[in-house]
């Protein structure tokens, strides 16, 4: 059976490895794994999550909430929007990226992703027939080049990937520099990823009152403590919100994801203590690895950290082997398009967890 044209044509995404991956693979217990490659809460979910799946296991028998009301009620009041302005995703952002695809891309329609970038936009898109444009970072300032993208757009253009905090890099983009291309550009889709935006403590949610062009992502994996459930959300105006939920599936998330996101936003104070956590995590991690000779971070206004590694003498497939064996998992970046094979992504685990991992690391290097 022959595959459609795309399909044939497609690589496949590639994602940090798992625990279970490595300690199969290395001989390893799963508990003396340090995972600091997949961007993750490492303290766990919302206690108050957990008990309410406990609660609601005996109800999987019946079909979830469709409109999901009251959990888009409590999406809208932590974002600070109106309800008529949030769209909930099952399988975390991704869901909402396919749908934002299925509802405004046409065959032949072209998207800006500047690199490197989260690559799962262009994974995505391209299933439906569009094509990547590449605009780009600047990775010796360390921020977007907003020139390059100007100068990828064209008559085709359809949609503009901006993610902030990015991914890889942890960058944010200014809110000026986002509003100037969403008010040149009325008839792109300007999509703001704001996956990480809690630990940036920065959000560009007001400007979907501002244009109707402007469409803000975001996830319960990171913070919220929810990578497992898989959940995101969708900030824009009603406009476009209205069309997304004629093409959403209708029972996209689970009863157990519910009641989970529910729970999770309602506790305030796990919230917090997650963010200042993560924030502690990254100054630590930052200033610990800035000490190492041969290694490089970039500052960072996310969960994670991209070091450039190329004065080690390592390439970041060597690196990262040799950290798996000694049961650390980080990220090789060189899947990465717009970076080489010298650069790799930590991301926050507990203060334990880090000073283990720095020690090993240490060791590793020399």
């Amino acid at each position: 059976m022959k595959a459609r044209k795309i399909v044939d044509e497609m690589d496949s995404y590639v994602p940090g490895r798992s625990q279970d991956e490595i300690a199969q693979d290395f001989n390893l217990k799963k508990e003396d794994i340090i995972k600091l490659g997949s961007n993750e809460n490492p303290w766990g979910p919302s206690p108050k999550a957990m008990e309410a799946i406990k609660e609601e296991i005996k109800s999987i028998n019946r079909y979830p909430e469709s409109q999901l009301k009251e959990l888009v009620h409590e999406m809208a009041k932590y974002a600070g929007v109106k309800d008529s302005q949030v769209i909930v995703g099952g399988d975390g952002a991704d869901e909402v990226i396919d749908v934002l695809a299925k509802t405004f891309i046409d065959e032949g329609d072209e998207f800006i992703v500047p690199l490197p970038s989260y690559m799962y936009y262009e994974y995505l898109l391209q299933q439906y027939g569009a094509k990547p444009v590449y605009a780009r970072w600047d990775l010796e300032k360390n921020e977007l080049d907003v020139d390059s993208i100007f100068e990828a757009i064209s008559d085709k253009t359809k949609m503009i990937f901006l993610c902030s905090p990015n991914n890889p890099t942890g960058t944010l983009i200014e809110k000026e520099v986002l509003a100037d291309i969403a008010s040149k550009n009325p008839e792109v889709l300007i999509i703001i990823d704001e996956a990480y935006f809690e630990y940036s403590e920065v959000t560009n949610k007001d400007l979907i009152n501002e244009f109707g062009n402007v469409f803000i992502i975001r996830t319960m994996s990171k913070v919220l403590g929810l990578a497992g459930m898989r959940i995101g959300y969708g900030l824009a105006c009603e406009e476009i919100i209205e069309y997304m939920h004629r093409i959403k599936p209708v029972f996209s998330l689970t009863r157990l994801s519910f009641v989970a996101a529910l729970n999770t936003f309602r506790d305030t104070e796990y919230i917090e203590e997650s963010i200042q956590k993560g924030i502690e995590s990254r100054q630590y991690l930052y200033d610990e690895v800035s000490k190492i000779e041969g290694l490089n971070p970039f500052p960072s206004k996310s969960n994670f950290i991209l070091i450039r590694i190329k004065d080690t003498g390592f390439t970041a497939s060597e690196l990262t082997f040799e950290l798996m064996k000694r049961g650390i998992i980080v990220r090789d970046c060189t899947s990465f398009k717009g970076l080489d094979d010298y650069w790799i992504r930590i991301s926050i685990c507990t203060l334990e967890e880090d000073k283990k991992f720095i020690e090993i690391l240490k060791e590793v290097l020399n």
